[in-house]
C-alpha cells in the first residue's frame, strides 16, 4: 500500500498559486448565491476601469482551474493521511492535520465581489470586520469531503487562524464552521489568534501530543514563521529551501488577492489604497518585463 500511494503522489503536479471559490451543498449557501449577495454600498475609492483587483477576483469567481487546485490539494492531503495510517505503529502518537481557515477551507469570495462592485482596489479591514459576522463564507471545493474523511479515519483536525473582529472574534469563527457543518468544530479544535499572526506556538503545542501529518494553508506563514519576512527574494529563497516539503508536509492552497506575499512587497499585509501604492503594485508586476528594441 505504501509503495502504491507513493507512486500516486509522485504523479501529481505541484500546486500552483491563486485563490478561492466555494463548494455548495444543501446545508450551506450556493456559490452563485454567495456571489450575488451584496452589502450596503460603500464610498468608491477608484474608478471601476483599471481596478487592480479585477483580474484576480474574476479568476476566483469563474475559473474551473482555481477550483481544481483545491481538489488537487485535498487529494494530495488525503494520500498523505493514507500513508500516515499505513505507517502508524502501536504506541505512536495519534495523527492530526492542522489547517488554516480563510482561503484554505473557508472562502470569502463574496467579500471580494463587494469590493469590486464598490470600485475598491485594496483589502479594506473595516469592511472585512463588518462582513465576517454576516457568515457569508463558503467551504472550499473538497474541504468538507477531506476533513470528514479525516474524522472517519480517526485523524484529528485542528483549525488555527488569525483574525480580529473584537471580543466576538472566536464566536464568529466557530459559528461559521458549525453552520457549514465542518467536523471537529468545537473549542478543543479551534484556535484563533487575535493579537499575533504567529501560529507556531499553538502548532508546536499540538505537535507535542500528535503526529502532524500535514499543515494546510494559503500563506507560507501558515507553515513556518521563518517565512515572515519583508523581502520578496528572501521569502522565495526560504521557500526553496523547503521545496521537498510541499505536497507532503506542507499543502498549499491558492490565493492571489491577499496574504504575506503582499507584505513582502509593501512591508505590510494591508497597504492603504493610495496612488503611491498602486505604483508599487505596477513596479512589482513588471519586475521582469520585455523591452522591445
Amino acid at each position: 500500500m505504501k509503495k502504491h500511494l507513493s507512486m500516486m503522489l509522485a504523479s501529481i503536479i505541484a500546486l500552483g498559486t491563486a485563490a478561492g471559490y466555494a463548494s455548495a451543498s444543501t446545508s450551506q449557501p450556493s456559490v452563485e448565491a454567495a456571489q450575488q449577495e451584496q452589502a450596503p454600498a460603500a464610498e468608491s475609492t477608484t474608478s471601476d476601469v483599471g481596478n487592480i483587483l479585477t483580474v484576480a477576483v474574476a479568476w476566483k469567481q469563474t475559473a474551473a482551474e482555481y477550483k481544481a487546485l483545491y481538489h488537487q490539494a485535498f487529494n494530495i492531503a488525503r494520500m498523505q493521511v493514507d500513508l500516515a495510517l499505513a505507517n502508524q505503529k502501536p504506541g505512536d502518537k495519534p495523527l492530526a492535520i492542522i489547517t488554516d481557515l480563510d482561503d484554505t477551507v473557508l472562502l470569502p469570495v463574496n467579500y471580494w465581489g463587494y469590493l469590486i462592485n464598490n470600485n475598491m482596489d485594496f483589502f479594506d479591514d473595516a469592511i472585512w470586520d463588518k462582513w465576517i459576522p454576516q457568515y457569508k463564507m463558503v467551504a472550499s471545493p473538497g474541504a468538507l469531503d477531506f476533513l470528514n474523511y479525516c474524522k472517519e479515519k480517526g485523524v484529528e483536525v485542528y483549525y488555527v487562524s488569525n483574525r480580529d473582529q473584537g471580543p466576538r472574534t472566536y464566536k464568529y469563527a466557530l459559528t461559521q464552521l458549525k453552520r457549514l457543518k465542518f467536523p471537529y468544530a468545537d473549542e478543543t479544535h479551534l484556535t484563533v489568534n487575535r493579537d499575533t499572526s504567529n501560529k507556531e506556538p499553538r502548532q508546536n503545542e499540538i505537535a507535542q501530543t500528535y503526529n502532524v501529518i500535514s499543515y494546510l494553508g494559503d500563506n507560507l506563514n501558515d507553515f513556518r514563521r521563518v517565512y515572515y519576512v519583508k523581502d520578496v527574494d528572501e521569502r522565495t529563497k526560504l521557500m526553496e529551501q523547503d521545496k521537498d516539503l510541499y505536497g507532503s508536509k506542507f499543502i498549499l492552497l491558492p490565493n492571489p488577492t491577499d496574504g504575506h506575499w503582499v507584505r513582502a512587497i509593501f512591508g505590510e499585509s494591508e497597504p492603504a489604497a493610495t496612488d503611491e501604492n498602486r505604483a508599487i503594485w505596477k513596479k512589482a508586476a513588471t519586475r521582469s518585463a520585455w523591452k522591445q528594441k
